[in-house]
């Protein structure tokens, strides 16, 4: 651990893991913005398996699960997400223009989340959103637990997209 690490309080350190998942030097391998460069909205629209998500609509999944973290956090309470919400579809029609709005839609509600905790103090996190464990909405945790589990669905989604972007 670096003297920069060593100082930082949790809070701190989880902010660095989101980012460094997000777009930074992430642990595992690439980040989600590094799997992303080069994509165009044809390649990002392609279903390569047809019982697959396409990496666009990886792309709204992710952003749509970020925004839903983001104001959870603001709101201090388990918002819920729809089905519809959880899985957007690519919108018909879709050309580069809007597949580059949905990549800085994705940067933007990525921004907000950040915004968001770094307004929590280390003692936030300990707090449980929601009632019982529920794994479709992913209640029933910390505020820590959610956070890391933010990083790896970022990641796990990277790792789709990174195998999808080979096939397309």
């Amino acid at each position: 651990m670096t003297t920069s690490q060593a100082s930082m309080n949790e809070t701190s350190r989880i902010v660095d893991q989101l980012q460094r998942a997000f777009d930074g030097d992430a642990w595992s391998g690439p980040s989600l913005l590094t799997t992303l460069q080069g994509l165009n909205a044809t390649q990002a629209a392609t279903r390569v398996l047809p019982t697959a998500h396409s990496i666009w609509e990886i792309v709204l999944h992710l952003t749509a699960w970020i925004e839903t973290v983001q104001q959870r956090i603001q709101q201090d309470k388990l918002i819920e997400i729809s089905a519809a919400a959880d899985w957007p579809s690519v919108p018909s029609g879709a050309d580069e223009a809007a597949w580059q709005q949905a990549l800085a839609d994705l940067r933007h509600a990525h921004t907000h989340l950040i915004d968001a905790v770094n307004q929590l103090t280390d003692s936030d996190l300990d707090r449980q959103l929601g009632g019982p464990r529920d794994h479709e909405q992913g209640g029933g945790v910390s505020y820590y637990i959610m956070l890391h589990g933010l990083v790896q669905h970022n990641l796990y989604h990277a790792g789709q997209i990174a195998l999808l972007h080979k096939s397309v």
